[in-house]
């Protein structure tokens, strides 16, 4: 079992930022002291262990100083799995102007607008449930859009990473595949628009820090046949609720034994004239994390 009581690590926190990728073999862990460096983690080392730990930045230092089996690697880019074991992820929706309006825009026919604006100015957010580990993809690998969808979109998001007291230590990028179609012919579809395999990514790391400020900026891109179609921005600054706001809600009469990931909604929303097809190439990059790449399949 990891020790965590040999060294003061509160300064990790603020000072010294771990970043946690996943590979097929073996758990990387690069700290800020030491960048594109990465320590190789015992096989003790588990997402289980530190999204139940109570002080995760502790578990994450002892594993980086202490519990090591003695081999250094580069920073891995490519063909990363997503750094989870039992977490759920959910996610929250219309957190962002831009996006209250996209689901307005999407639901009008069927009569469901009215209820995106209601909840964007609402106490109580949008929250749903997103995907089992199984269901999660990593950098490199494929995100899927449904074969019953004709309108399929990717929604960037910052992700946090939540242990099971409800305590907020870590960020990591979050792809939130989206059907519009079947969301906009009925509001009550949203568990098939949003729940399927292959329905989300996450990654290239799990980032152990403060949160980012308000000015980070995300952006995306996404290439078919190695031509951009379609990028655009937005900042940390134009979501409308706080991090603790969110997780706060989520946990409130829930209980999550190993932690859980929560997406945070997206300021990004293609034309509603765009949609994805399959090979298309989804770039997310979030300033501090860095990028996470997957191609489009169909299931």
């Amino acid at each position: 079992m990891l020790k965590t009581g040999k060294s003061d690590h509160s300064r990790y926190l603020t000072t010294m930022p771990f970043r946690i990728y996943r590979t097929a073999t073996s758990v990387l862990i690069e700290s800020h002291e030491r960048p594109d460096i990465c320590r190789e983690a015992s096989e003790e080392f588990c997402f289980n262990a530190l999204f139940t730990s109570e002080e995760p930045a502790d578990y994450v230092a002892a594993a980086y100083e202490y519990e090591w089996v003695g081999k250094t690697h580069a920073r891995p880019s490519s063909n990363l799995m997503a750094p989870i074991r039992d977490q759920e992820i959910w996610a929250a929706g219309v957190t962002y102007f831009r996006s209250r309006t996209a689901r307005m825009e999407e639901a009008e026919t069927a009569g469901g607008d009215v209820f995106y604006d209601r909840v964007y100015e609402a106490d109580r957010p949008e929250l749903f449930f997103k995907a089992t580990a199984p269901r999660a993809r990593g950098h490199g690998d494929t995100v899927a859009i449904r074969s019953d969808s004709s309108w399929d979109v990717p929604e960037p998001e910052l992700t946090l990473a939540i242990n099971s007291n409800g305590k907020i230590f870590g960020h990591t990028i979050g792809n939130d595949m989206s059907s519009r179609s079947i969301e906009g012919e009925n509001p009550l579809y949203l568990p098939q628009a949003k729940v399927y395999t292959g329905s989300c990514s996450i990654g290239p790391c799990l980032v152990i820090s403060d949160l980012p400020a308000p000015e980070t900026k995300i952006s995306i891109e996404i290439t078919r046949g190695g031509d951009s179609i379609f990028s655009g921005e937005t900042r940390l600054s134009q979501l409308k609720r706080s991090f603790d706001e969110l997780s706060g809600f989520l946990f409130r009469s829930n209980d999550f034994a190993h932690g859980a990931y929560l997406m945070t909604g997206t300021g990004i929303v293609p034309q509603s004239d765009f949609s994805l097809k399959v090979n298309d190439v989804i770039s997310i990059t979030i300033e501090g994390i860095g990028i996470l790449r997957n191609e489009v399949e169909i299931v």
